[in-house]
């Protein structure tokens, strides 16, 4: 998930905020929203070797149910972004590995999804999988969930490696959406000089990773970066295009498998 600073209010304040997402409202404070899905493509036509495990149409996630929006299990990204992962495809598969994708594109309706269940905090089904460490009335305070996400400007993609020698994910050392310090690309490194440093960052249950498992995410950041990504402090495995197309729209089309 993007965690952007947007909020971090009380139940009732957080209320508002559903009802303005969900209002159908063209215009979200100074952004645009569009159904217009014509400027996407779909992510494999452009990169055939991806694999996708998109984990918002399954139900292991941290909500623990199929995420609003997401109509069929594909990826989609605006044809810039999925020019540039294209390449990045191309860099690692010369190095033995391909891409494999969690979430592209993300519909603002998932994201008033997420609003609305962060603000059920009763509801910690997947706790243990996803936030062992936190209580769930935190999340919006520490900004793990925001009322606006990049992967709805359409150009930000969660990803991870898979070995095609052993035929698995590349260890990370950690779970994609693991709410904590153990997800942030510094931990136990030092992502500008790609330096294994062991500092874990006052992980809430002393976590670590191994110098292998830095090195790993550093493969995947460093791929990235060469062919226009960004990548943010929070989360190792998402990256946004430096020149997206659509820095100030969100869209809302759901995401299913596009008519050529």
């Amino acid at each position: 998930m993007n965690r952007m600073k947007s909020i971090g209010m009380a139940a009732v304040a957080i209320g508002v905020v559903v009802v303005a997402l969900t209002s159908g409202s063209a215009k979200v404070g100074k952004h645009s929203e569009t159904m217009d899905a014509s400027q996407f493509v779909t992510l494999t036509d452009a990169v055939p070797d991806a694999i996708l495990e998109i984990r918002y149409f399954s139900t292991y996630n941290f909500v623990g149910a199929r995420i609003d929006g997401y109509q069929e299990p594909t990826a989609l990204l605006t044809k810039q972004a999925a020019d540039s992962l294209r390449a990045v495809s191309d860099d690692v598969k010369a190095m033995g590995y391909r891409l494999k994708i969690y979430d592209a594109y993300r519909p603002q309706r998932a994201v008033d999804h997420f609003v609305r269940w962060a603000a059920n905090v009763p509801d910690t089904l997947m706790r243990r999988y996803f936030y062992p460490d936190l209580l769930k009335d935190v999340l919006f305070d520490q900004e793990y969930i925001a009322a606006k996400s990049g992967h709805t400007r359409g150009s930000t993609v969660d990803l991870t490696l898979f070995d095609m020698t052993t035929e698995k994910e590349v260890d990370m050392g950690g779970t994609f959406d693991w709410f904590g310090p153990e997800s942030h690309p510094d931990f136990c490194g030092n992502p500008a000089t790609g330096k294994f440093t062991g500092d874990n960052h006052n992980s809430p249950a002393g976590r670590k990773i191994t110098p292998q498992q830095f090195a790993n995410r550093m493969i995947l950041r460093n791929a990235m970066l060469r062919h226009g990504f960004k990548p943010i402090g929070t989360e190792w495995w998402h990256f946004t295009l430096k020149q997206e197309p659509f820095p100030n729209t969100y869209f809302n089309f759901p995401v299913r498998q596009l008519k050529k």
